[in-house]
């Protein structure tokens, strides 16, 4: 009788199905280390391409897989089929593509925009309290108009049409980005504009400005080509690339009390101020009445412009503010910040050009004398900084301190992004990822100075004659001979130091008077008080991705990076929701990436770490992974005896 062949039994070939199994498994990431986010050439730190992946398979895992290929192929190949499917799903939902990206980030934008008719409606009869002759649809009607003349201005590389709407941040901005570009070897192109909704979603009232937001929901084919382009060359390329969706919100500024003038506006050509035709030209002033057209004092200036995805509805508190105005009642955080945006374009634009002469009438002695110094010993070297798709996030005053005598000084935040880092003279820049900067301006000013309110929102002028500066070598006012760059009149540069080193000059500076004051209260209060925190736990995902592409930098210094570290890196990519090809581009750039890398067991160094493990305490543990990566980022700072400290009990 013939006998028949074993029957398979589930329970014998179990292990393999066990190995299939657990193959799935470890191909999918936890779901709990996801993220998400954009917007134009800034870059909001939020994972736009795709991720990261884990440390590979195990050998063992792959061996099996092979042989239960071969062994058990209707079972293994159909399980493997429905894990890939799963696979693909989840890399589609948990890191999108770029496409699916924008839409996420339009979505967000819709939320964080979203406004009712009432608050609309209470917004306007504020403004019409005290301007009678406001109403909602012709502004609305005259941003959809500058809008697209903004976008035809931009594609032509002349913002001269626009320039009498814009305040001189936003002017000096358009024309450094052209710049860079320029330097760059590309100019963006541009197709097809359609406004599709403009929506007031926002007041501001101070005693010195009214500030006035407006969403702008827009689609447009945008895409880069070599400069040498013509204009229809330009167009027929971008017609070639798909139409996007973005939502902006623009932000417009006019002093409290100004009139709106119907038809005797610089939309109808005229002088906002006395309606006398304007003709424009560089200085931005009507020949007629001498009045500063873009000053908003007469009419909305355009200040900012922020991605929708970016848009924060807060009014902040500033330290110090109301002690500065006590002794300059005029100072408002409008002026103050547009003047910081100023004077950052102004520091890009000297770097980018190697000339830093140019901030002669608005940075101090030294601070010239210093940046030069450092350019010239890169160009011993045969390197230049490198600064491309540099764009601004946000530029918040962070505190006034008032010194009698002496000059008051300005903390400005400024977040940032650029492709930035050191690259050889002459050649063509190195590959280098978008990186997110934090750094902080110190403006001073002699105290008792006053702000000059003539001027408004035309911060780029003579403090003495009302002139518009130039970007001569000469550190005086080509019209009236005033010395500028001392502070003696107007904010200057005084300092600009990435986060860290201001944090750590800052504790410096005040850790004798912090001192005194803990001492004062314990003596008060009899008891241990426990010390001020410095700063807040910063976990923001811009932050995250700087903190993030340093750690490369720093790893990479050494001209090695071991796979434990290459590994730990990439656990914090994934666990940080960064691009772990941006972060392979740091290590391959390594401390070009950052000119001034923390040295080694200093100060900074101890801020920087910090910093690591506030984030990576975000959800109030330390695994083991993320212990041995915090040990081999204080080995690489020097700070392996700090380390145990900042971790406390965790």
């Amino acid at each position: 009788m013939p006998s028949c062949p074993p029957t398979k039994r589930p329970w014998q070939w179990s292990p393999g199905l066990r190995t299939v199994l657990a193959l799935l498994v470890l191909a999918l990431p936890l779901v709990a280390l996801a993220r998400g986010g954009g917007g134009e050439h800034y870059t909001s730190g939020r994972d736009r391409g795709g991720g990261g992946g884990g440390d590979g398979l195990p050998l063992w895992l792959l061996f099996d897989l092979v042989r239960m290929i071969f062994l058990y192929p209707k079972v293994t190949l159909p399980l493997l089929l429905i894990g890939g499917v799963l696979y693909w799903l989840y890399k589609r939902n948990l890191h999108p593509t770029a496409t699916t990206q924008r839409a996420l980030d339009q979505r967000e934008a819709e939320v964080r925009t979203q406004v009712s008719g009432r608050d609309v409606q209470g917004w306007v009869n504020a403004l019409k309290l005290k301007d009678p002759s406001f109403e909602i649809q012709p502004t609305l009607d005259k941003v959809r108009w500058l809008f697209l003349e903004l976008q035809k201005s931009w594609f032509r590389r002349d913002m001269t049409p626009v320039r009498p709407f814009l305040s001189d941040a936003t002017w000096q901005r358009f024309n450094v980005q052209l710049q860079l570009m320029k330097a760059q070897g590309v100019r963006d192109a541009l197709a097809d504009i359609n406004v599709e909704d403009v929506q007031l979603i926002g007041l501001h009232q101070t005693n010195w400005y009214d500030s006035i937001h407006v969403r702008v929901r827009a689609s447009i084919r945008d895409t880069d080509v070599p400069a040498d382009q013509t204009d229809a060359q330009a167009m027929a390329a971008a017609k070639k690339v798909a139409a996007e969706s973005f939502t902006e919100v623009w932000t417009f500024v006019r002093k409290p009390g100004a009139q709106t003038r119907i038809g005797e506006d610089l939309f109808q050509g005229k002088c906002p101020n006395c309606g006398a035709p304007y003709k424009g030209g560089a200085s931005n002033t009507c020949e007629f009445c001498n009045a500063v057209v873009n000053s908003g004092n007469y009419d909305w200036t355009l200040a900012e412009i922020t991605q929708g995805v970016e848009h924060v509805r807060h009014h902040k508190q500033v330290d110090g503010l109301m002690q500065a105005r006590a002794d300059d009642p005029a100072l408002n955080l409008e002026m103050l910040e547009d003047r910081a945006s100023l004077l950052f374009w102004k520091w890009i634009d000297a770097q980018s050009r190697n000339e830093t002469q140019r901030l002669s009438k608005v940075a101090n002695a030294e601070v010239i004398t210093r940046l030069s110094s450092e350019l010239e010993e890169l160009g011993k070297r045969g390197r230049r900084r490198v600064f491309l798709e540099c764009a601004v996030g946000a530029v918040d005053v962070r505190a006034l301190e008032v010194n009698p005598g002496s000059l008051d000084e300005a903390q400005v935040e400024i977040r940032w992004s650029a492709r930035m880092g050191i690259g050889p003279v002459n050649e063509r820049p190195p590959s280098l990822p978008t990186v997110p900067q934090r750094w902080v301006f110190t403006l001073v000013r002699r105290h008792g100075a006053k702000t000059n309110t003539d001027t408004g929102m035309s911060t780029d002028r003579c403090p003495q004659c009302n002139a518009p500066t130039t970007n001569s070598g000469a550190n005086t006012c080509e019209f009236c001979g005033t010395v500028l760059g001392n502070g003696e009149r107007d904010w200057v540069l005084a300092s600009a130091l990435p986060f860290e080193s201001w944090n750590v000059r800052q504790d410096q500076r005040h850790s004798a008077a912090s001192a005194r004051r803990q001492q004062a209260r314990e003596e008060t209060r009899g008891a241990v008080v426990a010390p001020v925190e410095g700063d807040r736990v910063m976990t923001d995902q811009k932050e995250r991705e700087r903190l993030l592409y340093m750690m490369a930098s720093i790893a990479a210094a050494d001209g090695e990076v071991s796979n434990a570290e290459r590994r730990l890196l990439k656990l914090c990519a994934e666990r940080w929701s960064v691009s772990w090809a941006n972060v392979e581009m740091a290590l391959n750039a390594g401390p070009q990436l950052f000119e001034r890398l923390v040295p080694r067991g200093s100060p900074e160094a101890e801020v920087f770490l910090r910093h690591i493990v506030e984030m990576a305490l975000v959800d109030g543990r330390i695994d083991r992974k993320e212990r041995k990566m915090l040990e081999i980022a204080a080995q690489h700072l020097g700070l392996e005896s700090r380390l145990p400290a900042m971790l406390g009990d965790h």
